[in-house]
């Protein structure tokens, strides 16, 4: 299949960088990553007209325009939408924000203020991406997984997500917190460590933390690593506070 054909069914979420499983995986679509990759390859810098003048991308990857009937609130001030991500009705973009090729941002989310959404990543409904938010690409290796945010979770200003973390439904992560594959996450409800630190449990609420170094050396100067931690699961008082309010959509 032609990587214009991809990029179209991108654009009308009939194909996804990642797909969900029957039983609560993922499983990563390598034949989009593969088709994107040809895109950019086969792509030839140009310059845009219009609102775009002075920019210059693959001609092949232009940005995307929305109209009424689409049901995507794309507010003025700099944002991008790029040539094959999918952007559902009832979402809304606030300015300045980028979403880039291969993403898949579900209804009723918004993508606040310089909030970025990497290459494929997926993000479910009603999420809640708040200023600042870094959600990682990855294109390549085309086996890996993209950073994947379910249904109804909220991510909080500055976070930052990449390598392929799994965030499950109504997850909360609080201002500031960094998840990455490297980083081991402490859950402080269970007491334990959960050392792969690739996944968040569903509706956990995510806090930044951090954590003693164990060389002598480094204990003697009282130095710490920052990490991430569960501090509580979330309850009917965690879900009013986050409670979406159908009058912005």
């Amino acid at each position: 299949m032609a990587y214009e054909e991809i990029l179209d069914q991108l654009e009308e979420g009939e194909v996804r960088a990642a797909n969900p499983t029957t039983d609560g995986n993922w499983e990563v679509n390598t034949e989009v990553k593969k088709a994107i990759l040809e895109a950019f390859k086969n792509g030839e810098n140009t310059s845009y007209e219009g609102i775009y003048e002075g920019f210059v991308d693959k001609h092949n990857m232009p940005p995307r325009y929305f109209d009424p009937e689409d049901g995507v609130r794309l507010v003025p001030g700099g944002s991008s939408v790029r040539r094959g991500a999918y952007v559902a009705s009832g979402v809304i973009i606030m300015p300045p924000a980028y979403i880039n090729v291969g993403a898949y941002v579900d209804s009723g989310s918004m993508v606040d203020s310089h909030a970025l959404v990497g290459s494929c990543a997926q993000i479910g409904k009603n999420v809640h991406l708040s200023a600042g938010v870094q959600i990682g690409g990855v294109l390549e290796p085309v086996g890996m997984s993209p950073v994947i945010i379910e249904d109804d979770c909220f991510i909080g200003a500055g976070a930052v997500i990449v390598e392929g973390i799994l965030v499950r439904k109504r997850a909360v992560i609080a201002p500031g917190v960094t998840l990455s594959k490297s980083i081991p996450v402490y859950d402080a409800v269970k007491e334990e460590i959960r050392k792969r630190g690739d996944e968040i449990p569903e509706g956990a609420v995510v806090i930044p933390g951090t954590r003693p170094m164990r060389s002598e050396w480094a204990q003697s100067e009282g130095l710490s690593m920052a990490c991430p931690i569960i501090v509580k699961y979330r309850d009917e008082g965690s879900d009013a506070s986050l409670e979406l309010e159908d009058a912005l959509r």
